[in-house]
């Protein structure tokens, strides 16, 4: 299936590296005019410069801390002030891992303002335009723990189910302005943070990192971890003309394969 997004613009959070970067590659090789978000400037200043402008595409960036919202607050509306986008990919790092009797009710803020408070206010500012142009694609990025939570990462089973939530009353509110919004519930990725989450597991439970690996992978139909490639894909397709039949859904992505619809 060719996706075409040409002439649509997008902004992708989260996309220095890993899952963020793959789905800002991939809407720019699918047409679109990206701007990406995240901390690290030099990074994004290097990722836009390799991104193709052959259908006269306009790349750029946004230096944003998820983890201050009124820093991000400032700046997020200074942008939106002179762009609207047609596609929105709410992505955002992850809280720190750590089970519910090792969280206090300030770890709980914490990550409510850099999972919740980020993608309602972006989104709020992005629909604007959408209304008016009555075209819109919303894209949550979250994770499989929503439907079965991970003991040791309490702080995103916790707000990332809230924002799934959201998005599908959020869905059924703006559908008639030509509007999806859909959550892609993350599995078992090639990033650096899964590295991350593996390492500090397999040093909790004193195991070699190979042995949480293996353990992990048999829950994975295919036996490996997903391409952060194959997300690209997926995010393009539901942002794109022959994916508007989707929404108001949270769309499981395990190793490389949808789970299921």
């Amino acid at each position: 299936m060719k996706i075409s997004l040409i002439g649509k613009k997008a902004l992708v959070g989260g996309s220095s590296q890993g899952i963020g970067k793959a789905i800002g590659q991939q809407l720019a090789a699918s047409g679109a005019s990206v701007t990406l978000m995240a901390r690290s400037g030099d990074k994004l200043k290097d990722i836009i410069s390799h991104l193709p402008t052959d259908h006269g595409q306009y790349h750029q960036y946004l230096e944003v801390d998820f983890t201050d919202f009124n820093s991000y607050k400032e700046t997020i509306e200074k942008y939106f002030k002179n762009n609207t986008v047609d596609i929105l990919v709410n992505n955002t790092q992850g809280p720190a891992s750590g089970g519910a009797m090792e969280k206090k009710v300030e770890d709980y803020q914490t990550a409510f303002d850099l999972l919740f408070k980020t993608v309602v206010y972006t989104s709020e500012l992005a629909l604007k335009g959408m209304i008016d142009n009555k075209y819109g694609r919303i894209i949550n990025i979250s994770s499989v723990s929503v439907k079965e939570p991970l003991s040791y990462l309490v702080l995103s089973n916790s707000i990332r189910a809230a924002v799934t939530t959201w998005a599908k009353t959020l869905a059924a509110d703006v559908g008639q302005y030509g509007i999806t919004v859909n959550s892609t519930l993350t599995g078992y990725f090639d990033t650096k943070r899964l590295k991350n989450l593996n390492s500090a597991k397999a040093k909790s439970f004193g195991i070699p990192l190979e042995e949480v690996n293996q353990q992990m992978l048999k829950n994975v139909p295919i036996g490996r971890f997903g391409d952060p490639k194959e997300y690209g894909y997926l995010v393009a397709f539901l942002a794109s003309e022959q994916g508007s039949f989707i929404t108001g859904t949270n769309i499981p992505i395990d190793g490389g394969m949808l789970k299921s619809l």
